[in-house]
């Protein structure tokens, strides 16, 4: 009996991992390979210059027609891998060996199982020097915004510099509050046919500031983060990149606006990475678009929400936050390099500034978009939603609608529905900066 019993542990110790799926997804900004298998893995990896390679030795693995078809992933177009090759190294042992485009920075690490993912061990390629996101705003049309006290911004061309695109290399002067203290906090409030009352303050004393308005618009979920998926198998991650990218065509329409997209492709950005670089362009407005979804059908409906200082406003909001806040770990973050002081600051530095500001943009973006869907709530919501927390920015989370809801599905992929949800958040935002020009200021050092 007992050789019986040290046979099963032998048997089992032994046993190889089967392989659940491979997949690749190149960016721009990072190529990701993943392995997803029903066991653990154990790797070690290396990096050979001369052509440029990632050599990856996984134990506990026997060659297949699965790890086979990671050569067929990698398409041309990566801009970091060439090709991949793999092969059984030794006995239990597979070498997976990257072919590179150029020099990058590796990051190696293992997933535990979450969600409908079992064990993953996540290859990511870095280049050297990442993208500044601030780089895509110098292209802009040269010129400055004229803030006019009768009259709707003006854009004034000025082909010798960019000063709007300049300041932002750089924290704005501070400049003093126009505000008038008297008015309190809420210095802008709408009557409800959604005008300015009469004793707005920026009617009474407007701010004279010529710069361009930055928005971040952020495309939730990406890469091996679908967000919800539909009855017809729409996922949320690529229906929200759709609608976020018809918003950014309409507001760079705008002459006042520039549009900085958190993503603008399918791959994966930590929840603190899409905060980072809505802060690193010095963004006056960070919206976050997702798609909603629930265990009945029957929900339906858009809503707005707003982050919270002191518990979520309804149970349901408390809900939707932990499964958004959950991203990272459905993702892939690497725990081992996640900026934990950076996420630390950002919740002791959320003001209650920001959310009054956060909550004054969101009613305007509900308002407009009650006009062309049923609103789930009649009010902006609240809860502790990570990627709210910029603490100098005023940031809203849009659920266009429940992908979970059959129609709902239908009409997030619908060309026509998706442009008028885009207008409608255009409209908000315009109607929200109009009552509340930004101040020049200085912001808080990325």
């Amino acid at each position: 009996m007992p050789a019986l019993v040290s046979l099963a542990v032998w048997s089992t110790a032994t046993k190889a991992a089967g392989i659940v799926g491979v997949r690749v997804w190149p960016a721009s900004e990072y190529s990701r390979v993943t392995i997803e298998s029903d066991l653990a893995l154990k790797a070690t990896h290396f990096v050979v210059d001369g052509p440029d390679r990632l050599v990856v030795d996984v134990e506990g693995l026997q060659l297949d027609a699965a790890l086979r078809d990671l050569v067929a992933k990698v398409k041309p177009d990566d801009p970091y891998i060439s090709r991949v090759r793999v092969g059984q190294n030794r006995p239990n042992v597979v070498r997976i060996v990257l072919d590179l485009k150029g020099h990058v920075s590796p990051q190696v690490f293992n997933l535990a199982p979450i969600g409908e993912y079992r064990y993953r061990l996540v290859f990511d390629l870095y280049p050297d020097r990442a993208e500044d996101p601030l780089l895509a705003f110098l292209d802009k049309p040269d010129g400055e915004i004229l803030l006019k006290r009768d009259g709707p911004p003006e854009f004034v061309p000025d082909n010798r510099t960019d000063p709007a695109a300049k300041s932002l290399l750089k924290p704005a002067p501070a400049q003093p509050d126009v505000r008038d203290p008297a008015l309190g906090e809420s210095d802008v409030t709408l009557a409800k046919g959604g005008r300015p009352d009469r004793g707005d303050a920026f009617a009474k004393k407007p701010p004279s500031v010529a710069r361009i308005i930055t928005i971040a618009l952020d495309p939730g979920h990406g890469g091996e983060d679908p967000g919800a998926t539909g009855a017809g198998g729409s996922h949320e991650k690529d229906v929200v990149l759709e609608i976020a990218k018809r918003v950014r065509r309409k507001l760079d329409a705008e002459p006042n606006m520039r549009v900085m997209l958190t993503r603008d492709d399918d791959f994966f950005v930590p929840l603190n990475v899409r905060v980072q670089k809505a802060r690193r362009v010095q963004a006056d407005l960070f919206v976050s678009i997702h798609a909603d979804a629930f265990v009945s059908p029957d929900a339906r409906g858009s809503s707005v929400f707003a982050l919270s200082e002191r518990g979520a406003s309804s149970t349901a909001a408390r809900w939707l936050a932990n499964k958004e806040n959950a991203a990272d770990l459905i993702g892939g973050v690497n725990i081992a390099t996640r900026d934990r002081q950076l996420a630390g600051v950002l919740l002791d530095l959320s003001t209650t500034a920001q959310i009054n500001d956060s909550l004054k943009v969101g009613n305007a973006v509900l308002r407009e978009i009650g006009g062309i869907n049923r609103l789930h709530k009649g009010e902006v919501e609240q809860a502790g939603f990570a990627v709210l927390k910029a603490p100098d920015i005023p940031s809203i989370l849009i659920e266009t609608a429940f992908i979970s809801n059959p129609d709902e599905e239908k009409r997030l992929n619908d060309d026509a529905y998706q442009d008028r949800l885009a207008d409608a958040v255009v409209r908000g935002i315009r109607r929200y900066f109009a009552l509340n020009p930004p101040l020049a200021k200085t912001r808080i050092t990325s």
